[in-house]
């Protein structure tokens, strides 16, 4: 039935914090090469390559690539600034990844609606899927880095759904299914089969539609985030090279 294709797109899209559709690329055509990790007294940006592959900024201080890099005074109000700023805008980023979690949950329950589950398959799914939402607010809430939801780390999340939730959908339909077929009626079994291959196949887009409602919200982080981006213009770190550890594009 490729009820696992189903649970996959909505894991997945919980993994990423609801902004697998509208993300800041997209919406504020803001990028950076950097994964960022907040400390009470610096922020961290890291990548593999190129230099400078670690940037620290902390109390006045730049730090590239494990050598402090000499400022002027001007040069150190607008990286306090950009520390300050960009600070604020964390909690508002979070709260955009909290309100995607509850329109991905939202969309997997009223998606397994058609499926016709008994009430107490429904229950259980309903408590499983907000079990999960609480973990992932919980998660969300107390992350400080860009790594906590990438590659393997995301990865654990979406598998944590699925193992919650697919065996229990996977259980219903097949039960459903044995019924028709034991009662004969071949033609049920067979529409049960499209139903869950139908909305596995379509889900990923009609949840992506309805992440559009995060749509006004992103666009509120754009001009701060465009303000980040110019405050970090002109200055260099201790190879020389301009900081870009944000990019707005077209």
């Amino acid at each position: 039935m490729r009820l696992h294709r189903l649970l996959a797109a909505a894991a997945l899209a919980v993994a990423c914090a609801g902004l697998h559709a509208q993300d800041l690329s997209t919406v504020c055509h803001a990028t950076s090469s950097y994964d960022l990790t907040v400390r009470p007294d610096q922020l961290i940006f890291d990548r593999a390559a190129p230099a400078p592959t670690r940037v620290v900024l902390g109390n006045g201080v730049l730090i590239t690539d494990g050598q402090q890099v000499a400022l002027n005074d001007e040069e150190q109000d607008r990286l306090a600034l950009f520390q300050q700023d960009l600070r604020a805008l964390m909690p508002r980023v979070k709260a955009v990844a909290q309100r995607g979690v509850d329109v991905t949950m939202q969309a997997v329950r009223e998606e397994s609606g058609s499926l016709n589950l008994d009430p107490d398959t429904r229950a259980e799914l309903d408590n499983r899927l907000a079990t999960d939402a609480a973990d992932l607010h919980q998660r969300i809430a107390a992350s400080q880095s860009t790594h906590d939801w990438r590659g393997d780390a995301a990865n654990q999340y979406a598998n944590r759904v699925i193992g919650d939730v697919a065996p229990l959908l996977a259980s219903a339909l097949g039960q459903q299914a044995v019924n028709a077929a034991l009662s004969g009626d071949l033609q049920q079994a067979a529409e049960l089969r499209d139903r869950a291959s139908n909305l596995a196949s379509g889900f990923q887009p009609r949840l992506q539609r309805r992440l559009q409602v995060l749509r006004p919200q992103i666009q509120a982080l754009c001009p701060d985030i465009q303000r980040l981006s110019e405050l970090q213009q002109g200055i260099r770190g201790s190879n020389g090279r301009w900081l870009n550890l944000l990019q707005i594009g077209q």
